[in-house]
């Protein structure tokens, strides 16, 4: 079953709590590449989107404020082109999508559990923000799904 509708190919981004990494790489993929691609993101628990993710992405130009945190079940029967974990608890969690055209994992460290004042927590995502970015355009814009 091919992923792509409407002439965009589909990617779904997993973190366990789809709260910042998995939020974050939904609303870098769709800023990058909207036209090309449609991004979903989920958890194996739903939680909130943390306001050091949206804040992180506001400064690149990325709104991601009205994204929700949503869990796998919704997604489990549709089909998609990759499906991206993005941290190492949901790639072992991470159910099998038979839909699936493409499985990759990115290791990425969970910018939630940074400690320190509010300047040096919004750093962490800053960076892990700009490593998301990176991965987004070297192995989805420029790269497989270029």
């Amino acid at each position: 079953m091919d992923g792509v509708r409407n002439g965009k190919l589909r990617a779904l981004f997993v973190c366990t709590h789809n709260s910042a990494r998995s939020q974050m790489a939904e609303g870098m993929l769709r800023h990058l590449a909207g036209d090309r691609f449609e991004a979903f993101s989920a958890g194996t628990e739903a939680t909130h989107v943390r306001p050091q993710a949206i804040e992180a992405m506001r400064e690149v130009g990325v709104d991601i404020s009205a994204q929700e945190s949503e869990t796998l079940e919704r997604y489990l029967g549709e089909p998609f082109d990759y499906v991206v974990t993005v941290c190492d608890d949901a790639n072992e969690a991470c159910p099998v999508f038979p839909g699936a055209k493409e499985r990759l994992h990115w290791s990425l460290p969970d910018p939630s559990a940074a400690r320190g004042t509010e300047d040096e927590r919004l750093s962490v995502f800053r960076s892990v923000r700009n490593r998301i970015r990176e991965l987004v355009e070297e192995e989805l814009v420029n790269g497989k799904g270029g």
